[in-house]
């Protein structure tokens, strides 16, 4: 609902245009993320708050910065780029911090994947995890119905504060981030991971000898020194 019909990127009040956030009690809440709205799950005490007018207060957090080049190949999913970036995000550590995607890469990367990936915060344990604003923002604005006056205020106020995300212009000049990290979205294969533990990636190409090593885990010690090998040789 929020990135289908009630975000608007850009707010307008009073006649002064500001940036548009969101704070939620659902844990779905950071897939607005994707459209470059800044959003993420509170508790109902900062809801309830925020919704009388009450600000939600917090520490400035620090913004990772993960630079996406390239794009991906064909086989590789919108799923196998999650799972590869939850598991990059999961070792480099996140926990109370924001991350905001930038590079060529972006572009590349459809609404849908962003939104994906932002939803994917409480895996890896972002606050948020934010796309910017560019081309592929006001497409899907437009694919969802959004008016067109909507669209060129976004565009025009994004620009103007330099919130636009364009690598080929020659005005973009690359952000500053406390920390970084980068993937090269051609890197990315075929992946699986269970549902509890999607940071716990496989590569498909290894998923034969890999549960060959799991299967005999889920056995007891005493279990295990009886246990039958188990051949995988014909698949």
């Amino acid at each position: 609902v929020n990135i289908e019909h009630l975000a608007r990127v850009v707010m307008v009040r009073d006649g002064k245009a500001y940036p548009d956030t969101v704070v939620g009690t659902d844990s779905h809440t950071t897939m607005v993320n994707g459209l470059g709205v800044l959003g993420w799950g509170v508790g109902g005490i900062e809801a309830a708050a925020a919704m009388l007018g009450q600000p939600v207060s917090m520490l400035i957090p620090r913004v990772v910065g993960f630079k996406l080049r390239g794009t991906l190949p064909a086989g590789a999913t919108a799923t196998d780029l999650v799972l590869t970036i939850t598991e990059m995000l999961r070792k480099h550590g996140v926990v109370g911090k924001f991350v905001e995607f930038f590079g060529d890469g972006v572009a590349s990367v459809p609404l849908a994947n962003r939104a994906t990936i932002g939803n994917m915060s409480p895996e890896y344990g972002s606050t948020a995890a934010i796309f910017p604003i560019d081309g592929e923002t006001l497409r899907y604005l437009e694919l969802t119905g959004r008016p067109a006056e909507q669209l060129a205020l976004i565009e025009a106020y994004a620009k103007t504060q330099g919130l636009w995300h364009d690598t080929a212009s020659a005005d973009y000049v690359e952000p500053i981030y406390s920390e970084y990290l980068e993937l090269d979205l051609s890197t990315v294969v075929p992946s699986i991971a269970g549902p509890k533990r999607p940071q716990d990636r496989v590569v498909l190409s290894e998923s034969k000898s890999k549960f060959a090593a799991a299967l005999p885990t889920y056995l007891g010690a005493d279990a295990a020194k009886h246990a039958v090998p188990v051949s995988l040789e014909n698949g």
